[in-house]
């Protein structure tokens, strides 16, 4: 497969001028149905378009209810007018990205239909195209147009919150650009932290010693890390100091120079807590704070400090504030589901239980 580094360069001569082109537009009998040829630049791979056994191309039926057939580079498709058109942005974005150096796989299709249909401003293969990271021939990048925005403000802000539902990627793409920034010598360390609040056992009553009993909080932050270097490097970095990871009461009464300090978990902070931490920054560092202001394990009571910061700091200067959905949920599609499910029965039983207080 050969691709083009400059997606603006013009396709050859026996090819349309744009990545993929409408050859022809018959509309002349049925007015609910529209029929568009599409044409695929000779440099894009078919098989990479339209997937291993036709996978991709099945998609593109059963979603829009095309009837698709394909001869050579030449793509037909006959349905409901809108839907055709969308149908041929999708293969626009998708070559694009193939152009790009990606491979498309089902996800990949499924994210660019869903940012179509959302209608939203953002072209889905830049979303999909912004590299952050690239480590062992695997490259991470941000899946949804929120998770860029996200990205973005970490770029633009000192302070950057991330806030929303597990599995929306907002630790790892915290991680993935403090270890950006490192590799750049934008920073000269990363500190990574933690509440080590339990959920139901005491670390006191817990067995061995304080580094074992604290490990457990903080063993996702090591999976994350080893996903984006090299794992035989990370003993050497820890070791030296340039890899911090520890919990959240080791950051009390320090300054954090040139540093990139994640904080995670922060639904589990007391609003204390969050003010002792995010004083704690010094002269070119960059903090992200991430966390699910659902997800509390706080004792019974006590206020998060993830839900006030909001209110006490918007309109700050160099803060920003960026909102995940399960719309950019990244783990399995089922995932996305329950937590939308979740949502959808809390908002019920919030307004019943807002009806019940109303009632005389």
């Amino acid at each position: 497969m050969s691709h083009s580094d400059d997606r603006s360069t013009p396709a050859s001569a026996d090819e349309s001028s744009s990545t993929v082109s409408t050859a022809a537009r018959d509309t002349s009998s049925q007015p609910a149905r529209s029929r568009h040829t599409v044409v695929v630049p000779n440099s894009v791979d078919m098989v990479s378009l339209l997937g291993p056994g036709d996978e991709h191309l099945a998609t593109i039926e059963r979603t829009f209810g095309a009837v698709v057939h394909v001869r050579g580079n030449r793509i037909s498709m006959e349905g409901d007018p809108a839907e055709i058109a969308l149908a041929q942005r999708l293969l626009e974005e998708l070559v694009t990205i193939i152009r790009t150096g990606q491979g498309v796989t089902p996800e990949t299709v499924e994210r660019v239909i869903g940012m179509l249909r959302s209608q939203t401003v953002e072209r889905p293969a830049d979303v999909l195209s912004l590299n952050i990271l690239s480590n062992r021939g695997r490259s991470i990048r941000p899946k949804t147009v929120n998770q860029k925005k996200y990205v973005e403000s970490i770029d633009k802000h000192t302070i950057t919150f991330g806030i929303g539902p597990a599995g929306t990627g907002k630790t790892y793409l915290a991680m993935a650009k403090a270890v950006q920034a490192l590799q750049s010598k934008q920073v000269n360390r990363i500190i990574l932290t933690r509440p080590a609040v339990e959920a139901g056992e005491k670390l006191g009553f817990l067995p061995g010693t304080l580094s074992e009993k604290i490990d457990p909080y903080l063993r996702p932050l090591y999976d994350a890390l080893h996903d984006m270097i090299d794992p035989e490097s990370i003993p050497q970095l820890l070791a030296a100091g340039t890899i911090e990871v520890a919990p959240l009461a080791y950051m009390r009464g320090r300054s954090l120079n040139d540093s990139f300090i994640v904080l995670d978990e922060a639904q589990n902070t007391t609003p204390e807590q969050m003010k002792m931490f995010l004083t704690r920054l010094g002269f070119g560092s960059k903090i992200v704070v991430t966390g699910d202001i659902t997800q509390t394990d706080l004792p019974g009571g006590t206020k998060s400090g993830l839900r006030v910061v909001e209110d006490i700091l918007t309109g700050v200067e160099d803060i920003g504030f960026n909102r995940l959905t399960s719309v950019d949920v990244v783990r399995h599609q089922l995932v996305g589901r329950i937590v939308a499910a979740y949502d959808d029965f809390d908002a019920r039983s919030e307004r019943a239980h807002t009806r019940q207080g109303n009632r005389p």
